[in-house]
């Protein structure tokens, strides 16, 4: 596509991709506070602990829905996933360091502890993290693949992008 469509086009195609990964991750973001405090009311495990378990369950899901949902029109080069998970799960582990970080600083730096505290403190390494694996999900580990063009669907007129065709049918 190219002249005044272009831009336009490129911010949609952006904004579909961060509505369908802000949808993911609202699902995530929910296990993960879910069974956070499930495991610190029923186990009573210290808060770094839960978190690390809640957010590996937090992830196993993220990755179905990222890989069939919002990115399932994409062509990979990932050798039939292997790759793409292995990057998937390492930046996921770094996600994971990131936000438990967040939550062992507070906890044991700052000495915030209690409910809420927990909470605002797992929301704020949440929110950070996401930004993180945002960036590395799409550059690394859901990327096209180099020299192949986005796939097109004929709808009576000028070719789309997949992507698009597939937002606009949900």
């Amino acid at each position: 596509m190219s002249g005044r469509h272009a831009l336009p086009s490129r911010w949609g195609s952006l904004y579909r991709e961060i509505a369908k990964f802000g949808l993911v991750g609202l699902t995530g973001f929910v296990v993960n506070l879910a069974v956070f405090n499930l495991i610190r009311a029923v186990v009573h495990w210290q808060p770094v602990r839960a978190s690390v378990v809640a957010t590996a369950c937090a992830v196993l899901g993220n990755y179905v829905g990222l890989r069939y949902f919002a990115y399932r029109d994409q062509d990979r080069d990932d050798g039939g996933g292997r790759k793409g998970l292995g990057l998937f799960l390492f930046f996921s582990a770094v996600g994971l360091v990131i936000e438990s970080g967040v939550l062992y600083v507070t906890t044991y730096g700052f000495g915030w502890q209690g409910t809420l505290a927990y909470n605002v403190s797992k929301f704020l390494g949440i929110g950070i993290a996401t930004l993180f694996r945002f960036w590395s999900y799409r550059t690394w580990v859901f990327k096209t693949a180099e020299g192949t063009p986005p796939r097109t669907v004929a709808r009576g007129g000028p070719q789309e992008p997949v992507l698009q065709a597939a937002w606009e049918r949900t």
